[in-house]
Protein backbone atom coordinates (compact mmCIF):
# COMPACT_ATOMS: atom_id res chain seq x y z
CA UNK A 1 0.00 0.00 0.00
CA UNK A 2 1.27 3.48 -0.84
CA UNK A 3 1.17 6.32 1.68
CA UNK A 4 -1.29 8.13 -0.60
CA UNK A 5 -3.86 5.36 -0.02
CA UNK A 6 -3.17 5.15 3.71
CA UNK A 7 -5.58 7.81 5.01
CA UNK A 8 -8.61 6.38 3.20
CA UNK A 9 -7.71 2.85 4.37
CA UNK A 10 -7.39 3.88 8.02
CA UNK A 11 -10.64 5.85 7.84
CA UNK A 12 -12.45 2.77 6.56
CA UNK A 13 -10.80 0.17 8.84
CA UNK A 14 -10.06 2.23 11.96
CA UNK A 15 -12.45 0.42 14.32
CA UNK A 16 -11.36 -2.99 13.06
CA UNK A 17 -7.67 -2.17 13.63
CA UNK A 18 -8.34 -0.76 17.10
CA UNK A 19 -10.38 -3.84 18.06
CA UNK A 20 -7.56 -6.13 16.91
CA UNK A 21 -4.97 -4.18 18.94
CA UNK A 22 -7.09 -4.07 22.11
CA UNK A 23 -7.88 -7.79 21.92
CA UNK A 24 -4.30 -8.87 21.05
CA UNK A 25 -5.46 -10.05 17.62
CA UNK A 26 -3.38 -7.61 15.57
CA UNK A 27 -0.66 -9.32 13.58
CA UNK A 28 2.09 -7.11 12.11
CA UNK A 29 3.28 -7.97 8.62
CA UNK A 30 6.87 -9.13 8.04
CA UNK A 31 9.28 -6.28 7.34
CA UNK A 32 10.83 -6.04 3.89
CA UNK A 33 14.58 -6.65 3.83
CA UNK A 34 16.62 -3.90 2.16
CA UNK A 35 20.41 -3.57 2.02
CA UNK A 36 22.34 -0.29 1.91
CA UNK A 37 26.14 0.01 1.51
CA UNK A 38 28.35 0.80 4.51
CA UNK A 39 31.61 2.77 4.39
CA UNK A 40 33.69 -0.40 4.82
CA UNK A 41 32.17 -1.96 1.69
CA UNK A 42 29.81 -4.27 3.57
CA UNK A 43 26.01 -4.01 3.49
CA UNK A 44 23.75 -2.79 6.28
CA UNK A 45 20.49 -4.70 6.80
CA UNK A 46 17.30 -2.66 7.02
CA UNK A 47 13.79 -3.91 7.75
CA UNK A 48 11.08 -1.73 6.20
CA UNK A 49 7.60 -2.14 7.81
CA UNK A 50 4.32 -1.77 5.94
CA UNK A 51 2.68 1.67 6.13
CA UNK A 52 -0.04 0.49 8.56
CA UNK A 53 2.60 -0.99 10.87
CA UNK A 54 4.56 2.26 10.63
CA UNK A 55 1.55 4.24 11.86
CA UNK A 56 1.02 1.89 14.81
CA UNK A 57 4.73 1.88 15.67
CA UNK A 58 4.79 5.68 15.58
CA UNK A 59 1.75 5.79 17.90
CA UNK A 60 3.64 3.56 20.38
CA UNK A 61 6.74 5.77 20.12
CA UNK A 62 4.74 8.96 20.78
CA UNK A 63 3.26 7.46 23.97
CA UNK A 64 6.43 5.80 25.30
CA UNK A 65 8.95 8.54 24.52
CA UNK A 66 7.82 10.99 27.28
CA UNK A 67 7.80 8.10 29.79
CA UNK A 68 11.33 6.95 28.96
CA UNK A 69 12.75 10.45 28.59
CA UNK A 70 12.53 10.68 32.39
CA UNK A 71 14.69 7.54 32.69
CA UNK A 72 17.27 8.13 29.99
CA UNK A 73 20.73 9.51 30.79
CA UNK A 74 21.73 13.11 30.00
CA UNK A 75 24.77 11.63 28.26
CA UNK A 76 22.64 9.76 25.70
CA UNK A 77 22.00 11.78 22.52
CA UNK A 78 20.82 9.42 19.79
CA UNK A 79 17.21 9.31 18.54
CA UNK A 80 15.92 11.59 21.27
CA UNK A 81 13.84 14.80 21.10
CA UNK A 82 15.86 18.02 20.93
CA UNK A 83 19.20 16.17 20.86
CA UNK A 84 21.69 15.76 18.04
CA UNK A 85 25.08 14.46 16.92
CA UNK A 86 26.42 17.99 17.34
CA UNK A 87 25.49 18.02 21.04
CA UNK A 88 27.16 14.63 21.53
CA UNK A 89 30.42 15.85 19.96
CA UNK A 90 30.39 19.05 22.06
CA UNK A 91 29.96 16.95 25.21
CA UNK A 92 32.89 14.72 24.18
CA UNK A 93 35.05 17.84 23.73
CA UNK A 94 34.13 19.07 27.22
CA UNK A 95 35.47 15.85 28.72
CA UNK A 96 38.62 15.94 26.59
CA UNK A 97 39.40 19.51 27.65
CA UNK A 98 38.73 18.69 31.31
CA UNK A 99 41.64 16.25 31.16
CA UNK A 100 39.75 13.04 30.39
CA UNK A 101 41.63 12.44 27.15
CA UNK A 102 42.07 8.67 27.18
CA UNK A 103 39.19 7.12 25.27
CA UNK A 104 37.54 3.71 25.53
CA UNK A 105 35.88 3.36 22.13
CA UNK A 106 33.40 0.47 22.31
CA UNK A 107 31.99 -0.97 19.09
CA UNK A 108 28.94 -3.23 19.35
CA UNK A 109 28.85 -5.86 16.62
CA UNK A 110 25.63 -5.75 14.54
CA UNK A 111 23.77 -4.29 17.53
CA UNK A 112 20.32 -4.04 15.93
CA UNK A 113 20.59 -7.64 14.69
CA UNK A 114 21.86 -9.11 17.97
CA UNK A 115 19.50 -7.64 20.62
CA UNK A 116 18.18 -10.34 22.93
CA UNK A 117 14.41 -9.92 22.63
CA UNK A 118 13.61 -11.61 25.95
CA UNK A 119 16.00 -9.33 27.83
CA UNK A 120 14.56 -6.29 26.06
CA UNK A 121 10.95 -7.23 26.86
CA UNK A 122 11.98 -7.88 30.48
CA UNK A 123 13.46 -4.36 30.69
CA UNK A 124 10.32 -2.83 29.15
CA UNK A 125 8.08 -4.66 31.66
CA UNK A 126 9.81 -2.86 34.55
CA UNK A 127 8.37 0.45 33.35
CA UNK A 128 5.36 -0.43 31.17
CA UNK A 129 2.69 -2.35 33.10
CA UNK A 130 0.18 -2.55 30.23
CA UNK A 131 0.36 -6.18 29.09
CA UNK A 132 -1.45 -5.44 25.82
CA UNK A 133 1.17 -2.91 24.79
CA UNK A 134 4.10 -5.12 25.78
CA UNK A 135 2.52 -7.99 23.83
CA UNK A 136 2.15 -5.76 20.75
CA UNK A 137 5.81 -4.68 20.95
CA UNK A 138 6.87 -8.33 21.12
CA UNK A 139 4.75 -9.07 18.03
CA UNK A 140 6.58 -6.33 16.12
CA UNK A 141 9.92 -7.79 17.20
CA UNK A 142 8.88 -11.27 16.04
CA UNK A 143 6.95 -10.30 12.90
CA UNK A 144 9.60 -11.82 10.65
CA UNK A 145 11.43 -10.50 7.62
CA UNK A 146 10.65 -11.04 3.95
CA UNK A 147 13.57 -11.35 1.57
CA UNK A 148 13.07 -12.27 -2.08
CA UNK A 149 9.56 -13.48 -1.30
CA UNK A 150 10.68 -15.80 1.52
CA UNK A 151 9.61 -15.06 5.11
CA UNK A 152 12.21 -15.72 7.81
CA UNK A 153 11.68 -15.72 11.57
CA UNK A 154 13.21 -12.96 13.71
CA UNK A 155 14.05 -14.57 17.05
CA UNK A 156 16.57 -11.86 17.93
CA UNK A 157 17.25 -8.24 17.04
CA UNK A 158 15.11 -5.19 16.37
CA UNK A 159 15.27 -4.43 12.62
CA UNK A 160 16.62 -1.03 11.62
CA UNK A 161 14.17 0.89 9.47
CA UNK A 162 11.07 0.89 11.66
CA UNK A 163 9.83 3.78 13.80
CA UNK A 164 10.05 1.70 16.98
CA UNK A 165 13.62 0.39 16.66
CA UNK A 166 15.49 3.59 17.72
CA UNK A 167 13.47 3.85 20.95
CA UNK A 168 13.91 0.13 21.71
CA UNK A 169 17.68 0.45 21.17
CA UNK A 170 17.81 3.31 23.68
CA UNK A 171 15.75 1.32 26.20
CA UNK A 172 18.20 -1.58 25.91
CA UNK A 173 21.36 0.53 26.05
CA UNK A 174 20.02 2.64 28.90
CA UNK A 175 21.09 -0.35 31.02
CA UNK A 176 24.67 0.34 29.93
CA UNK A 177 24.22 4.04 30.72
CA UNK A 178 23.01 3.21 34.24
CA UNK A 179 26.03 0.98 34.82
CA UNK A 180 28.44 3.68 33.65
CA UNK A 181 26.74 6.29 35.83
CA UNK A 182 26.86 3.90 38.79
CA UNK A 183 30.64 3.64 38.29
CA UNK A 184 30.83 7.46 37.97
CA UNK A 185 32.46 7.24 34.55
CA UNK A 186 32.36 10.04 31.97
CA UNK A 187 30.73 8.80 28.77
CA UNK A 188 28.81 9.91 25.71
CA UNK A 189 26.50 7.60 23.79
CA UNK A 190 24.77 8.15 20.46
CA UNK A 191 22.66 5.05 19.72
CA UNK A 192 25.18 2.18 19.79
CA UNK A 193 28.24 4.47 19.43
CA UNK A 194 29.65 4.85 22.94
CA UNK A 195 32.81 6.62 24.15
CA UNK A 196 34.07 6.44 27.75
CA UNK A 197 36.61 9.09 28.79
CA UNK A 198 39.17 8.59 31.57
CA UNK A 199 42.42 10.27 32.67
CA UNK A 200 44.99 7.51 32.07
CA UNK A 201 45.79 4.60 29.79
CA UNK A 202 45.82 2.20 32.72
CA UNK A 203 42.30 3.24 33.75
CA UNK A 204 41.13 3.00 30.13
CA UNK A 205 42.34 -0.61 29.77
CA UNK A 206 40.70 -1.55 33.08
CA UNK A 207 37.38 0.02 32.01
CA UNK A 208 37.54 -1.64 28.58
CA UNK A 209 37.88 -5.08 30.16
CA UNK A 210 35.17 -4.66 32.82
CA UNK A 211 32.60 -2.96 30.54
CA UNK A 212 33.12 -5.55 27.79
CA UNK A 213 32.31 -8.25 30.37
CA UNK A 214 29.17 -6.35 31.48
CA UNK A 215 27.92 -5.89 27.91
CA UNK A 216 28.50 -9.54 27.03
CA UNK A 217 27.14 -11.20 30.18
CA UNK A 218 24.46 -8.79 31.41
CA UNK A 219 23.09 -7.42 28.12
CA UNK A 220 23.78 -10.42 25.89
CA UNK A 221 25.38 -8.25 23.21
CA UNK A 222 28.58 -8.80 21.25
CA UNK A 223 31.52 -6.40 21.51
CA UNK A 224 33.56 -6.18 18.31
CA UNK A 225 37.04 -6.75 19.76
CA UNK A 226 38.78 -5.81 16.50
CA UNK A 227 37.14 -2.38 16.26
CA UNK A 228 36.92 -1.53 19.98
CA UNK A 229 40.06 0.17 21.26
CA UNK A 230 41.77 2.37 23.82
CA UNK A 231 43.09 5.49 22.12
CA UNK A 232 43.80 9.20 22.33
CA UNK A 233 41.28 11.66 20.83
CA UNK A 234 43.33 12.22 17.66
CA UNK A 235 43.11 8.50 16.84
CA UNK A 236 39.35 8.04 16.93
CA UNK A 237 36.42 8.74 14.65
CA UNK A 238 33.13 9.63 16.32
CA UNK A 239 29.93 10.38 14.37
CA UNK A 240 32.05 11.41 11.37
CA UNK A 241 34.25 13.76 13.42
CA UNK A 242 37.95 13.61 14.17
CA UNK A 243 39.79 15.57 16.85
CA UNK A 244 43.10 17.44 17.05
CA UNK A 245 44.94 19.39 19.72
CA UNK A 246 45.33 23.11 19.12
CA UNK A 247 48.86 23.53 20.45
CA UNK A 248 48.86 27.30 20.98
CA UNK A 249 45.72 27.06 23.15
CA UNK A 250 46.31 23.52 24.50
CA UNK A 251 42.71 22.47 23.79
CA UNK A 252 41.09 19.72 21.78
CA UNK A 253 39.11 20.85 18.74
CA UNK A 254 36.79 18.99 16.31
CA UNK A 255 37.38 18.55 12.59
CA UNK A 256 35.79 16.38 9.89
CA UNK A 257 37.47 12.98 9.99
CA UNK A 258 39.63 12.16 6.97
CA UNK A 259 37.16 9.42 5.94
CA UNK A 260 34.29 11.93 6.05
CA UNK A 261 36.31 14.32 3.88
CA UNK A 262 37.03 11.55 1.37
CA UNK A 263 33.33 10.65 1.24
CA UNK A 264 32.45 14.31 0.65
CA UNK A 265 35.00 14.60 -2.15
CA UNK A 266 33.63 11.44 -3.77
CA UNK A 267 30.10 12.88 -3.79
CA UNK A 268 31.36 16.10 -5.36
CA UNK A 269 33.42 14.16 -7.91
CA UNK A 270 30.36 12.15 -8.98
CA UNK A 271 28.40 15.35 -9.57
CA UNK A 272 31.28 16.98 -11.44
CA UNK A 273 32.05 14.13 -13.84
CA UNK A 274 32.15 15.97 -17.18
CA UNK A 275 30.76 13.01 -19.13
CA UNK A 276 27.56 13.16 -17.08
CA UNK A 277 24.87 14.51 -19.37
CA UNK A 278 22.91 16.86 -17.11
CA UNK A 279 22.31 20.59 -17.43
CA UNK A 280 24.50 23.09 -15.62
CA UNK A 281 21.50 24.23 -13.55
CA UNK A 282 20.83 20.68 -12.35
CA UNK A 283 24.52 20.19 -11.58
CA UNK A 284 24.67 23.41 -9.54
CA UNK A 285 21.53 22.41 -7.63
CA UNK A 286 23.01 19.01 -6.72
CA UNK A 287 26.23 20.73 -5.60
CA UNK A 288 24.22 23.11 -3.43
CA UNK A 289 22.36 20.25 -1.74
CA UNK A 290 25.53 18.27 -1.00
CA UNK A 291 27.53 21.31 0.18
CA UNK A 292 24.74 22.64 2.41
CA UNK A 293 24.15 19.22 3.97
CA UNK A 294 27.82 18.50 4.64
CA UNK A 295 28.78 21.96 5.91
CA UNK A 296 25.68 22.20 8.12
CA UNK A 297 26.47 18.84 9.71
CA UNK A 298 30.11 19.75 10.41
CA UNK A 299 29.46 23.39 11.32
CA UNK A 300 31.13 23.07 14.74
CA UNK A 301 34.30 21.64 13.18
CA UNK A 302 37.43 23.51 12.11
CA UNK A 303 37.71 23.22 8.32
CA UNK A 304 38.31 26.71 6.93
CA UNK A 305 41.60 25.75 5.26
CA UNK A 306 40.12 22.56 3.81
CA UNK A 307 37.30 24.45 2.11
CA UNK A 308 39.40 27.43 1.05
CA UNK A 309 42.44 25.55 -0.31
CA UNK A 310 41.00 22.24 -1.53
CA UNK A 311 37.24 22.01 -1.93
CA UNK A 312 36.17 25.34 -3.45
CA UNK A 313 39.09 25.76 -5.93
CA UNK A 314 38.64 22.17 -7.12
CA UNK A 315 34.87 22.65 -7.67
CA UNK A 316 35.46 25.84 -9.70
CA UNK A 317 38.17 24.21 -11.76
CA UNK A 318 35.98 21.23 -12.66
CA UNK A 319 33.07 23.51 -13.52
CA UNK A 320 35.35 25.43 -15.91
CA UNK A 321 36.23 22.12 -17.57
CA UNK A 322 32.52 21.26 -17.93
CA UNK A 323 31.60 24.68 -19.33
CA UNK A 324 34.57 24.69 -21.72
CA UNK A 325 33.54 21.27 -23.01
CA UNK A 326 29.91 22.43 -23.46
CA UNK A 327 31.03 25.37 -25.61
CA UNK A 328 32.53 22.77 -27.99
CA UNK A 329 33.31 24.72 -31.18
CA UNK A 330 35.97 27.38 -31.70
CA UNK A 331 33.46 29.98 -32.86
CA UNK A 332 31.28 29.58 -29.75
CA UNK A 333 34.26 29.54 -27.41
CA UNK A 334 35.59 32.74 -28.92
CA UNK A 335 32.17 34.44 -28.72
CA UNK A 336 31.61 33.39 -25.10
CA UNK A 337 35.07 34.53 -24.02
CA UNK A 338 34.56 37.93 -25.69
CA UNK A 339 31.15 38.24 -24.02
CA UNK A 340 32.80 37.62 -20.66
CA UNK A 341 35.24 40.49 -21.18
CA UNK A 342 38.30 38.72 -22.62
CA UNK A 343 40.35 40.64 -25.23
CA UNK A 344 40.23 39.64 -28.91
CA UNK A 345 43.78 38.25 -28.88
CA UNK A 346 43.42 36.17 -25.69
CA UNK A 347 39.99 34.91 -26.73
CA UNK A 348 41.27 33.92 -30.19
CA UNK A 349 44.39 32.13 -28.88
CA UNK A 350 42.48 30.27 -26.14
CA UNK A 351 39.56 29.28 -28.40
CA UNK A 352 41.98 27.84 -30.97
CA UNK A 353 44.15 26.03 -28.43
CA UNK A 354 44.47 22.27 -28.89
CA UNK A 355 45.44 21.69 -25.28
CA UNK A 356 43.20 19.48 -23.09
CA UNK A 357 40.23 20.61 -21.03
CA UNK A 358 42.10 20.36 -17.73
CA UNK A 359 45.05 22.41 -18.98
CA UNK A 360 42.76 25.15 -20.36
CA UNK A 361 40.84 25.29 -17.06
CA UNK A 362 44.08 26.40 -15.33
CA UNK A 363 44.84 29.24 -17.72
CA UNK A 364 44.65 32.88 -16.68
CA UNK A 365 42.12 33.57 -19.44
CA UNK A 366 39.55 30.97 -18.39
CA UNK A 367 40.01 31.71 -14.67
CA UNK A 368 39.33 35.37 -15.46
CA UNK A 369 36.38 34.67 -17.78
CA UNK A 370 34.70 32.07 -15.54
CA UNK A 371 35.68 33.63 -12.23
CA UNK A 372 34.45 32.85 -8.76
CA UNK A 373 32.10 35.85 -8.93
CA UNK A 374 30.65 34.75 -12.28
CA UNK A 375 30.05 31.21 -11.02
CA UNK A 376 28.43 32.51 -7.82
CA UNK A 377 26.04 34.68 -9.86
CA UNK A 378 25.24 31.63 -11.96
CA UNK A 379 24.16 29.74 -8.83
CA UNK A 380 27.29 28.06 -7.42
CA UNK A 381 27.33 27.83 -3.62
CA UNK A 382 30.74 28.65 -2.16
CA UNK A 383 31.28 26.16 0.67
CA UNK A 384 33.62 28.48 2.60
CA UNK A 385 31.11 31.35 2.50
CA UNK A 386 28.34 29.07 3.76
CA UNK A 387 30.62 27.65 6.47
CA UNK A 388 31.45 31.14 7.75
CA UNK A 389 27.70 31.86 7.98
CA UNK A 390 26.77 28.75 9.96
CA UNK A 391 29.98 27.95 11.88
CA UNK A 392 29.56 27.60 15.62
CA UNK A 393 32.71 28.07 17.69
CA UNK A 394 32.88 25.59 20.59
CA UNK A 395 35.10 26.19 23.60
Amino acid sequence: MTTEKLFAYIKEHKEEILWQIRNRKYKPQPVRRVYIPKENGKMRKLGIPSVIDRVIQQAIVQVLTPIYEEEFSNNSFGFRPNRSCEMAVIKVLEYFNDGYDWVVDIDLQSFFDEVNQDKLIGIIRRTIKDGNLVSLIRKFLQSGVMEKGVIQETKKGTPQGGNLSPLLSNIMLNELDKELEKRELNFVRYADDCLIMVRSEKAANRVMESITTFITKKLGLIVNVEKSKVARPNNIKYLGFGFYKKINQNIWRPKPHIKSVQKFKTKLRNILVRSRSISLDERLLKLKQVIYGWVNYFRIADMKNLLMKEIDPNIRRKLRVIIWKQWKKIKKRYACLRKLGITHRDAYVTANSRKGYYHISHTRVLESAISKEILNKRGLVNSLDHYLKVHIITN
